[in-house]
């Protein structure tokens, strides 16, 4: 039933939130995607995704009315993906979720059967577009280095390199995602199938 709620996992300078965004742009016909919005402490201002942006107290108070249907912490700041996000599912939408490597086995076990992806890269094509960013000090850009290297994707989660331009990565998560069978029991998923083929 969650096949269609995608988790994408990815150190930084993978690529991950650029072939998201490549994915909504080039949807596959007949398909609805959406692209769940994640709410940060982070200031609005900080640029990048177009994130709630919400401060520490906000979070929190939101962790306890139990707004989140995913949250998690990463480098200082504080994650969530609102539950309304997921809405579009039971409508036969597919939702995308630019997640976190660290709480990957959570989702999983929140929303059994989902669709995982890791993005990566070589350490090479990796160092090179973190220092290009220049965020961080080098000792700071080997040590996400190191971390990226010692993750290790479950064994059912889609591995895809991103070394090369985003049009080819994209077209193979594209063909990955869309090719996987319908699963039993997806009764909406096979309705809008159907339809489909008519």
């Amino acid at each position: 039933m969650n096949q269609r709620l995608v988790y994408v996992v990815g150190p930084s300078g993978a690529g991950k939130d650029s072939l998201l965004q490549w994915l909504v742009q080039h949807p596959p016909a007949h398909t609805r995607l959406h692209l769940a919005r994640r709410t940060v402490t982070r200031p609005a201002s900080a640029g990048g995704e177009d994130h709630e942006a919400v401060d520490a107290p906000a979070f929190a108070a939101l962790l306890e009315a139990n707004a989140f249907a995913l949250h998690w912490s990463a480098n200082g700041l504080q994650y969530g993906i609102r539950t309304q996000e997921f809405a579009a599912l039971a409508t036969g939408a597919w939702v995308l979720v630019s997640g976190s490597r660290a709480h990957l086995a959570q989702a999983q076990q929140r929303y059994p059967g989902l669709s995982a992806v890791h993005v990566h890269a070589t350490a090479g094509v990796l160092r090179q577009r973190l220092r290009a960013r220049q965020r961080e000090s080098n000792a700071e850009v080997e040590a996400r280095l190191h971390r990226a290297l010692a993750f290790d994707a479950p064994a059912d989660a889609f591995c895809l390199t991103n070394d090369a331009d985003l049009e080819s990565a994209g077209q193979r998560l594209k063909s990955h995602l869309f090719s996987l069978p319908t699963p039993r029991g997806d009764v909406t998923a096979q309705a809008q199938d159907s339809r489909q083929v008519i």
